[in-house]
């Protein structure tokens, strides 16, 4: 079957999820990009790419991309081998394999027409690293993916980010989605897919079945949930009535006023003694403020040196951890090529022009009520042969072990932080 790539046509869907996501029931796919099958399937790319090049392979080596139907004992066997693509059903169907450039950039660009113009859609895709987990590759750069919705003129209607594509033991797609809207008068959309992390050991991904499914909001059940508690004051008013009517039916009640009155008598010497503690409440108030001196801490923070100020400090993680010791072991990732860090502790500098190599840079930071908050900034200092500057934080706490990917450059820092679990 010689495919067409571009489907603009209704599909049968399985809907992945049973529960409405943001008030909608989804359409089945209005757009589907399944990449066809065979070699000699058009390209989709819609303009050259600076850093990429299509081959007719299913094993495409680095800054190439292919669409192929499998891959078989690539780069002797650190590829998983796929015998399809995603799409159930698509006998010899195609999905977009691609090994990393060294110089992160994009790798997918095409125009998707004939959507809804002031619609809102579900965009979704299917991705998963084709990289296997080996001991060649201990310290793995992981794709990271970014999707740039745009108008045709240029304008951003969205940006979306997978995050790091990790590697897993068995082949395993996982979906990818988010929501976005059309302008008016606009049913074309230009995509735009840019992988941030540079090529080297783990950085290869297959992509297949990219979809545009229409969201149609659901506001009959609010409406009838409204109109339910209308009825309910007309109840307990005919409720509250009830004591009324019993009242002069009735020739013992009359006593019963008597009763509340001796009822307020004994509870006044009760409630005398515990007037003393509400006094003995106020008291206990200040523990109540204990938590304050660990924010002050944090505010105590020295101004950030003109290494901080003077470039982007990009969030990388955030971590919650409990009280205790942080042992941090900062290595240099994939290549050693030269990198040095200064690593800069709650804006103090820690460590001054360390260079990373496969021997780590140890640090040690404790963590409780009183130091609740702690911010790591790596900052470049150099980029090394291959930029940028590349780096692995394994961090262990307790019994809990994470590995943090850095990347820095001349323009952007690498911050970490790190917050006492409550």
């Amino acid at each position: 079957m010689k495919a067409f790539i571009l489907i603009l046509t209704i599909l049968s869907f399985s809907l992945r999820m049973k529960a409405q996501v943001a008030n909608c029931t989804f359409k089945p796919p209005q757009v589907t990009i399944n990449f066809g099958s065979g070699y000699d399937v058009q390209e989709f790319n819609t303009s050259m790419l600076l850093n990429y090049n299509r081959v007719r392979s299913s094993c495409p080596t680095d800054g190439h991309y292919t669409y192929t139907s499998y891959t078989s004992d690539c780069f002797s066997g650190d590829w998983f081998t796929l015998e399809e693509d995603h799409t159930k059903g698509d006998e010899s169907g195609n999905m977009l394999l691609v090994n990393s450039a060294y110089r992160t950039g994009v790798f997918f660009k095409t125009v998707i027409r004939g959507l809804k113009a002031s619609t809102t859609y579900e965009f979704g895709m299917w991705l998963m690293n084709l990289c296997r987990i080996t001991e060649k590759c201990p310290y793995p750069l992981l794709p990271s993916i970014t999707i740039l919705l745009q108008t045709p003129a240029g304008s951003t209607l969205a940006t979306f980010e997978t995050g790091d594509v990790v590697r897993v033991k068995a082949p395993h797609w996982t979906q990818h989605r988010a929501m976005f809207k059309t302008p008016a008068s606009e049913t074309s959309v230009v995509i735009t897919m840019i992988n941030g992390m540079h090529g080297g050991c783990g950085n290869d991904f297959a992509l297949d079945d990219i979809t545009f499914r229409e969201c149609v909001k659901t506001t009959a059940k609010t409406a009838t949930a409204t109109t339910k508690p209308k009825n309910v004051p007309a109840k307990t008013a005919t409720t509250s009535n009830l004591p009324k009517t019993a009242k002069p039916g009735s020739t013992s009640k009359p006593v019963t006023p008597s009763k509340p009155a001796a009822k307020k008598v004994t509870p006044v010497p009760d409630k005398k003694p515990p007037q003393s503690s509400p006094t003995a409440k106020t008291v206990k108030e200040p523990p109540k403020i204990s938590p304050l001196p660990p924010k002050a801490t944090t505010l105590k923070m020295p101004p950030p040196p003109k290494a901080l100020t003077a470039r982007e400090n990009a969030l990388v993680q955030q971590v919650e951890i409990e009280s205790g010791n942080i042992a941090i072991n900062l290595y240099d990732n994939a290549e050693i090529d030269g990198d040095t860090v200064s690593i800069y502790h709650n804006n103090v500098l820690l460590v001054s022009r360390a260079r990373l190599s496969q021997k780590p840079i140890t640090l040690s930071i404790p963590i409780d009520s009183t130091r609740p908050h702690h911010e790591l900034v790596m900052v470049a200092e150099n980029l090394g042969s291959i930029p940028p500057n590349t780096s692995l934080m394994v961090v262990t706490a307790g019994t809990r072990r994470y590995e943090i990917f850095i990347s820095s450059s001349e323009q952007k820092n690498a911050k970490v932080v790190f917050n006492l679990k409550e």
